[in-house]
């Protein structure tokens, strides 16, 4: 099994940096120290999967660190925990996406609470709990199973073979987006969709069609339903799976 990896981010390396990376290698986890300079931060986030952001003595990373580290992470969806003075955590708090922030600690650090927090992050991470969920709905088995297929690794992924099983499911479950057939029997895709928006519980879950009609008046026939988007069956994995990266980073 390939072993988790963080780095610690910081303005220099320091005696107190030294221990956070040792408590956490001691746990079991790849970690090293980087300074918070852009060209550093490039270089060393390949496979990481957590970032921790250490401030010390005033200091804070520059606005262009900060959001080169931001931006940074939410493409590949990262967290990180931030640790300083109340001010120091104050200013992260005010200038990152609360989703990107994991837990904040005051220093002086109680280093057996970072290193459990970091343990049930990556404990988390491995059950899927940080994963966005995707219900697809299609009355094809064998296109349900492929999509699953396809996107199991990075969603979790729940699927429906009916538009009213979709809807049963939906009265136990949350989701974070849908992906809808567009032409199935007994009950359509717009009808579906017509359910979910007259729904509170379900009128603000995003729904995407997918559609095995490319022809301009079918694609403006769907487009006029307003959904969040819509994909033609033809759609090959890797561009389905760049589209939904890219509409998660827009709505976070």
């Amino acid at each position: 099994m390939t072993q988790k990896k963080m780095i610690v981010v910081g303005e220099k390396e320091s005696f107190l940096t030294r221990v956070l990376v040792k408590k956490v290698q001691d746990v079991g986890f790849v970690c090293n120290f980087v300074k918070w300079e852009i060209n550093d931060i490039n270089s060393s986030l390949e496979d990481v999967e957590l970032i921790t952001l250490f401030m010390d003595e005033g200091d804070k990373p520059s606005n262009e660190a900060l959001h080169f580290l931001t931006d940074n992470m939410q493409e590949k969806n990262l967290q990180m925990i931030v640790i300083g003075e109340q001010n120091e955590v104050q200013f992260i708090v005010d200038h990152v996406a609360s989703d990107l922030i994991y837990k904040t600690f005051l220093r002086p650090v109680d280093n057996n609470s970072y290193t459990s927090t970091v343990s049930d992050y990556f404990a988390k991470l491995e059950s899927g709990e940080f994963r966005k969920s995707i219900l697809v709905v299609d009355d094809d088995p064998q296109y349900l199973t492929m999509i699953r297929e396809w996107l199991k690794g990075t969603y979790k992924v729940s699927m429906a073979n009916s538009g009213l099983q979709a809807i049963k499911w939906l009265g136990k479950n949350k989701v974070d987006l849908i992906l809808l057939d567009h032409e199935m029997p007994v009950t359509s895709g717009p009808q579906v969709l017509e359910m979910l928006r007259s729904d509170s519980e379900t009128s603000n879950i995003p729904v995407m069609f997918l559609t095995g009609k490319g022809d301009k008046e079918s694609v403006m026939a769907v487009v006029a339903l307003k959904p969040e988007g819509y994909f033609l069956k033809g759609i090959q994995k890797a561009e389905l799976l760049q589209k939904l990266q890219e509409y998660f980073i827009l709505h976070k």
